[in-house]
């Protein structure tokens, strides 16, 4: 009887206070998220910085097409290769605890290394033998998968970041906002491209390298060393890819599997821009990245990848040479 009498005048005081509450509640203002017009700028911005990140790998990728008409199925590998080293000097463990800055220029150099030693130890002797294209792209394949799983034996399967520019304030950019790494990677990357395209147009060997992808034979005949310059290039597009690698694990996370992922999306970047051009893969990659995020719009985040990949097919439909691509006639 006596808990019973302390209960009545406490759930008493309860039902007083409870519309008291609910009357201050309905007078004050509900908060209310973004805008579509705010998440429609951060969207764009968040798909020029993805797509200039895919343009950054898939250049090279294109220049190989373009030079010696493979399709490099391992070139995903060499992105996650030059991510994973830069995290062992950066912020592993067992590494030397390099500043991410000095690890990514080492990860730049060991892609362009490692693009070089597969031409000469594989691409070179294969093209020496008169070995198909068909038969090269699927020892492409099976590159792809032994690099793989070299790097998930080395690395293993647990996600991981690097040790600076982990966790930033972000910028306002108006409604929207965009982190200073963000930032950085993003104009970075346009650098990085603009230096590509100075390269390609303003050097002896960025125009050895269009004169080989506009015809080989005749490249050739004009005196061109064709295989010292499909080394060049091998060698760029290993190094540009460890490039996109560690921009990708800094803005997202590095993985194992991280190149195998973007790989569908490259292949889509240079097939939209154009199959050999590397302004067409830029202009195919930034489409590519920027339709993904706009997707999020009013689609779930899992398929932006399937939408970037329509806009491909209905671009196709449309000019199947692509972007940039020239037109040829078949026969």
């Amino acid at each position: 009887m006596r808990y019973q009498r302390m209960l009545v005048p406490a759930l008493a005081l309860v039902l007083v206070m409870v519309p008291a509450i609910s009357t201050r509640a309905q007078g004050e203002e509900v908060p209310r998220g973004p805008t579509f017009a705010a998440r429609a700028l951060q969207a764009l911005i968040d798909g020029i910085q993805f797509g200039v990140i895919i343009a950054i790998t898939s250049v090279g990728l294109s220049l190989i097409f373009g030079t010696i008409h493979l399709i490099n199925f391992a070139h995903g590998e060499f992105v996650t290769i030059g991510a994973t080293f830069a995290f062992f000097l950066n912020a592993s463990a067992a590494g030397p605890g390099w500043h991410l800055i000095p690890a990514a220029l080492a990860a730049v150099v060991l892609g362009a290394l490692l693009g070089g030693a597969v031409d000469r130890g594989i691409w070179r002797p294969l093209r020496a033998r008169g070995t198909g294209l068909i038969n090269m792209f699927i020892v492409t394949i099976g590159l792809s998968l032994l690099l793989r799983h070299v790097v998930l034996v080395l690395y293993g399967t647990r996600p991981a970041s690097y040790a600076q520019y982990d966790i930033q304030s972000t910028i306002g950019l108006g409604p929207a906002g965009i982190t200073p790494r963000d930032l950085t990677v993003t104009l970075l990357s346009v650098l990085v491209l603009l230096g590509i395209a100075a390269l390609l147009q303003k050097t002896r060997i960025g125009t050895a390298v269009r004169a080989v992808s506009a015809n080989r034979d005749l490249a050739e005949a004009s005196g061109i060393d064709v295989q010292r310059v499909v080394l060049f290039v091998w060698m760029l597009a290993g190094g540009l890819a460890a490039l996109g690698g560690v921009f990708f694990g800094l803005v997202e996370i590095v993985t194992w599997d991280m190149g195998f992922k973007l790989l569908l999306l490259m292949f889509a970047g240079i097939i939209l821009g154009g199959l050999g051009s590397a302004y067409g893969a830029m202009v195919g990659s930034l489409v590519i990245g920027i339709v993904a995020q706009m997707s999020t719009l009013w689609f779930p985040v899992d398929l932006q990848y399937a939408w970037a990949l329509l806009v491909l097919i209905l671009v196709l439909l449309v000019r199947p040479q692509g972007i940039l691509g020239r037109a040829e006639r078949v026969g």
